[in-house]
């Protein structure tokens, strides 16, 4: 098995139609390994020029939230339960109980390392790079943000035609 065909990078092909057999990675695949591209590189590590940022590479938005939300379900909430609080069905198995992400210490903690934590694991909790797109991964960590201000929100944060609604007002 180690002696086979292969073409080394760059090498020209009668294979393929263009003559190349370096090929562009099939769409969907998630990038492993070290990236530094300028601007994605904050898409794929959740760091630029190495430091964690608190800025995420694409606007919040509704859908973005909801998709986090729906990834969060599926992804986190084993360990981590539906409000972040650390108390899913594994610690009712009898498993180790993840930090709360209510925590200061979270709380204070940058996008970027939510988005770290999801791609490379922490403690017990494995990576998940593999198996969640980079946009989904911070599509959860903006989710995260969202569980975490709607513990401390006051109803003076709600916009005045979202608190009508509320608060049993009609438009």
């Amino acid at each position: 098995m180690h002696v086979q065909p292969r073409y080394n990078p760059f090498d020209p092909t009668d294979f393929f139609e263009d003559g190349q057999s370096a090929r562009m990675p099939v769409p969907g695949t998630v990038p492993r390994g070290d990236l530094t591209m300028g601007p994605e590189e904050l898409l794929y590590t959740g760091k630029l020029n190495g430091a964690l940022v608190d800025a995420f590479p694409f606007a919040v938005t509704r859908d973005v939230l909801n998709r986090g939300r729906e990834r969060f379900n599926i992804y986190c909430t084993p360990c981590h339960g539906l409000s972040g609080e650390g108390d899913g069905m594994i610690v009712q198995r009898g498993f180790r109980r993840p930090p709360s992400l209510h925590t200061n210490q979270l709380r204070a903690a940058p996008a970027g390392h939510f988005f770290d934590v999801i791609t490379n694991g922490f403690g017990v909790m494995y990576p998940y790079g593999y198996r969640v797109a980079p946009r989904d991964r911070w599509a959860i960590a903006a989710y995260i943000r969202a569980l975490q201000l709607s513990r401390r929100a006051s109803i003076s944060d709600v916009p005045a035609a979202e608190r009508k609604i509320l608060q049993g007002e009609s438009r």
